[in-house]
C-alpha cells in the first residue's frame, strides 16, 4: 500500500476520477441536452435552484454542466483511441527496427525521422483541412506522429533486449522472429509503453482542445471543451463561466494524467531508463 500512498498518485487518480465520473454519470446530474437551448435563459450564471443551471448557460442558453460532460466524453474517447492507434502501431514498429537491425533498421528510422520533421500542430491542421472536419478524421490527424515516442522507446529495448540469454535461447531452440518479438520483446516493452501511453493520453486532449479552439476539431455540433473555450472568449468578462469550466476541465484531465504518468514512471522504472520528456 505504500506505493500508493503517493502525492502524485492521490491527487492524479482523484483528477480523473472526477473527470471519468462526470462523463459517465453526468447525465443524472442534469436534465438538458448538451445542444438543448432556451434563448430566454442564454448566459444566465452559475446557480442551484430549480432551474438545475449549476454551471450557468452559454449565449444560446445551452446548459454548460451538459456540455462539459459531452466534452469529457469526447476528449476522453478521441485521447484513449489515439493511445491505442499509435501505441499498438509505433510498439510494434520499434520492436521490429530493433530486432532487425542492419539496413532494415535503418531504413525504418528514415521513415521515422520524415515524419518527425513535421510540426505535429501544423501537419494535423493539413490533414483536416484536406479531409475535413469529422471524428475518425481528428483521430488520424493527431495519431499520425504520436507513435514515434512508442516507436523510439520500443526500438531502444529491443536493441538491448535481442543480445540477452533468453533470446538467444530461444532462437537456439528455433524460435523464428514472430515467435521472440511476441513472446519476449513485447512483454518486456509493456511497462514503458503505459508510461508513455498515459503522457500521451494528457498531450493528445490538449492537442484536440487546440484544434477544436482553432475551429478544425470535431463537427461543430458535437460539444467539445476546446469548442467552448472558442465560444466563451467573447463573453469573458461578462459570463466568466462560459470560458472558465471548460478550461478547467481541460487542466485538471491534463494535470491528473501528467501526475499519474510520473508516479508509473517511479514505480516501474525506478533506475530512470526512461527518458520521455
Amino acid at each position: 500500500m505504500r506505493k500508493f500512498l503517493n502525492a502524485k498518485f492521490i491527487i492524479g487518480a482523484f483528477c480523473m476520477t472526477l473527470v471519468i465520473v462526470l462523463a459517465v454519470f453526468g447525465n443524472f446530474i442534469t436534465p438538458y441536452g448538451p445542444q438543448e437551448q432556451d434563448l430566454l435563459s442564454s448566459l444566465q450564471p452559475p446557480r442551484f435552484d430549480e432551474t438545475r443551471y449549476y454551471l450557468g448557460t452559454d449565449h444560446l442558453g445551452r446548459d454548460i454542466l451538459a456540455r462539459m460532460v459531452s466534452g469529457a466524453r469526447v476528449s476522453l474517447l478521441i485521447a484513449a483511441s489515439i493511445v491505442v492507434l499509435s501505441g499498438v502501431f509505433g510498439v510494434l514498429f520499434g520492436s521490429l527496427s530493433g530486432y532487425w537491425g542492419g539496413i532494415r533498421d535503418i531504413v525504418l528510422q528514415k521513415v521515422v525521422e520524415t515524419f518527425w520533421a513535421f510540426p505535429p500542430i501544423l501537419l494535423a491542421l493539413a490533414i483536416l483541412a484536406f479531409f475535413g472536419q469529422s471524428l475518425m478524421n481528428i483521430i488520424f490527424a493527431l495519431s499520425i506522429q504520436r507513435w514515434i515516442p512508442y516507436s523510439r522507446i520500443a526500438r531502444a529495448q529491443a536493441l538491448v533486449l535481442r543480445n540477452r540469454e533468453f533470446v538467444a535461447a530461444s532462437q537456439v531452440m528455433g524460435g523464428g522472429a514472430s515467435w521472440i518479438i511476441t513472446r519476449h520483446i513485447l512483454p518486456n516493452l509493456l511497462a514503458a509503453a503505459i508510461v508513455i501511453a498515459t503522457f500521451s493520453m494528457a498531450t493528445a486532449i490538449l492537442a484536440e482542445a487546440s484544434l477544436s479552439f482553432l475551429g478544425l476539431g470535431v463537427p461543430p455540433e458535437i460539444p467539445t471543451w476546446g469548442g467552448m473555450l472558442a465560444e466563451g472568449r467573447s463573453y469573458v468578462v461578462g459570463a466568466w463561466w462560459i470560458a472558465v469550466f471548460p478550461g478547467l476541465g481541460i487542466f485538471v484531465t491534463v494535470l491528473g494524467l501528467n501526475l499519474l504518468g510520473d508516479w508509473l514512471r517511479d514505480l516501474l522504472d525506478p533506475k530512470g531508463s526512461l527518458n520521455l520528456r
